[in-house]
């Protein structure tokens, strides 16, 4: 009874991405934490990304009937209850044991989409069998081709009708908290790592009585582990994109776009849809927030084009601000790891509905009741006297909301 009123008392505190964050910083060994929390360089990138939100606003509008409202989503000739999933990540159990068997419940409960990596702790045929309909498969290039197009293999024999090839990793950047900190996959244990073990008992017993940890998808004919995190994974070109729609049969989504000219190569090259985002800032300090560069892309590709996006987002809000902007859906990706690592299935629990509830109440002030009515004139346009064209489709953005400077 204690323990359970502990991990509702612990997760009623998360209010917030940022409450989770602090919790999951305390909890966590500062490896682990790091390693979710940190990105490339001197990390400016990763700051872009949230700030960015900050300088967007919206526009509310007043005495419309929000009383029925719905979040319903379509995408790729699916529904959704909600406009947001799970990004996929690698590793996720390192945060929570069985973290991606816990994502996998949310989704089938909440109807999302979740996205096993990989590179994920996790292999292909637990994750279909537990996430059902709602699991994506997200594909990083292997050590060869075969290698990569036998794990796509597996992921349709398993059921997956959603593949997700991401491109914007040729080579692994340097991540400097990781290198500080001695995070490697698998742990090498040097006294400091240890000590850091050592002084979090309550992640390292339950991560002990789990198992520790590691890519499970990566391996070869004699059932050995191949994974390199720091292999190149440059093998994910044109022409292994013009392969891989060739052989999957169901949804290929590719990852990773930031360039208005590669997307129009992506969508020509027969993709069913375009996932904007910069890796987080993990991969190119200097890189543009991604939110920036998603009025360009929907630009692009047309009005009718379906695209993804995440990078940056922190709340139920900046969620909104992406959908008006042209996304026609979100994925969630640190926010996620800090709920599991503040409390697990619990803390998850909690941060989902904040951003579920969010999104309600920011829909009612804006004065709509569904996802379809958002659009650009959702944001507030310091120059709107100016054009006042009040086109409402998405890629129909003014001048100044497609720099939002």
């Amino acid at each position: 009874m204690r323990l359970n009123l502990v991990m509702t008392y612990r997760a009623s505190r998360i209010y917030s991405t940022e409450d989770a964050r602090l919790i999951a910083r305390r909890r966590l060994p500062k490896l682990i934490f790091d390693f979710v929390d940190g990105a490339t360089g001197r990390e400016i990138g990763a700051e872009r990304n949230v700030s960015q939100f900050d300088r967007i606003m919206l526009q509310p509008r007043v005495m419309a009937d929000v009383t029925q409202y719905s979040l319903k989503t379509e995408l790729m000739g699916k529904s959704y209850k909600l406009p947001f999933g799970i990004a996929p990540m690698g590793m996720c159990n390192l945060v929570h044991p069985k973290a991606d068997i816990t994502l996998a419940n949310a989704a089938k409960a909440m109807n999302f989409p979740v996205c096993l990596s990989s590179a994920a702790s996790t292999s292909i045929e637990k994750m279909a069998q537990a996430a059902g309909s709602q699991a994506w498969f997200q594909l990083y290039f292997g050590a060869s081709a075969e290698s990569s197009l036998a794990m796509v293999e597996r992921a349709q024999v398993a059921g997956f009708d959603t593949l997700i090839l991401t491109v914007d990793v040729p080579q692994v950047s340097r991540r400097v908290r990781d290198l500080r900190n001695g995070f490697k996959v698998p742990f090498s244990i040097t006294p400091r790592v240890f000590w850091d073990l050592a002084t979090h008992p309550r992640w390292s017993l339950g991560t002990l009585l789990a198992g520790a940890p590691r890519p499970m998808n990566f391996t070869d004919s004699t059932g050995s582990n191949t994974f390199d995190r720091d292999a190149s994974r440059s093998g994910a070109d044109w022409s292994f994109m013009e392969v891989l729609r060739d052989k999957w049969q169901g949804n290929l989504v590719i990852k990773g776009l930031t360039s208005a000219e590669d997307a129009r190569r992506v969508q020509s090259l027969g993709a069913d849809a375009i996932y904007v985002s910069n890796h987080g800032a993990r991969q190119l300090d200097s890189v543009p927030p991604a939110i920036r560069l998603l009025p360009l892309i929907r630009d692009a590709v047309g009005p009718d084009f379906p695209l993804l996006f995440d990078s940056g987002l922190r709340n139920g809000e900046d969620v909104i601000k992406a959908l008006a902007l042209g996304a026609n859906f979100v994925m969630l990706g640190r926010p996620a790891l800090f709920a599991l690592g503040a409390d697990g299935a619990d803390g998850l629990h909690a941060l989902l509905k904040c951003f579920e509830t969010d999104i309600t109440a920011v829909m009612a002030q804006l004065g709509v009741s569904s996802i379809s009515q958002l659009g650009a004139d959702a944001i507030f346009d310091d120059n709107a006297h100016k054009n006042k064209s009040g086109n409402k489709n998405k890629g129909s953005l003014t001048a100044s909301q497609k720099n939002l400077k």
